[in-house]
């Protein structure tokens, strides 16, 4: 059954230190699965991707059968540092992690994410 939100989650990337686009960037989702009783759980990848020249996805994170679910939670993993050795820069914060939670299925979730060799923001953008 394909889900009413055809791709729920987005996210692009910005590099402060340039003001450009983050172009190259390599990134994970992936979802919080057997939480146990004890409070242990692992993640588990649903797609790997790379931004394109505008810092943004050419496919969805998500497709139809892998509809979030409510109350989910998911992380973005960001390789900041693999993304500033391609321009011969060091970075302070080699990875970046997001965990954010899905409490409406039907809605959209855009994730942007701003960077600088020494910085990161982010927040729920629309």
């Amino acid at each position: 059954m394909a889900h009413a939100n055809p791709n729920p989650v987005t996210t692009h990337v910005l590099d402060t230190s340039t003001g450009q686009p983050a172009a190259g960037l390599g990134l994970r989702l992936s979802r919080k699965v057997g939480e146990h009783e004890d409070g242990s759980f692992r993640w588990e990848t649903i797609a790997t991707q790379t931004t394109n020249a505008d810092g943004r996805l050419d496919a969805p994170l998500l497709n139809a059968e892998q509809a979030p679910e409510k109350d989910s939670v998911y992380e973005l993993h960001f390789d900041t540092a693999a993304y500033f050795a391609q321009q011969g820069r060091k970075c302070f914060y080699p990875y970046v992690k997001i965990v954010f939670e899905i409490a409406d299925p039907a809605s959209h979730y855009h994730v942007p994410l701003l960077i600088s060799p020494f910085g990161q923001m982010t927040y729920r953008g629309s």
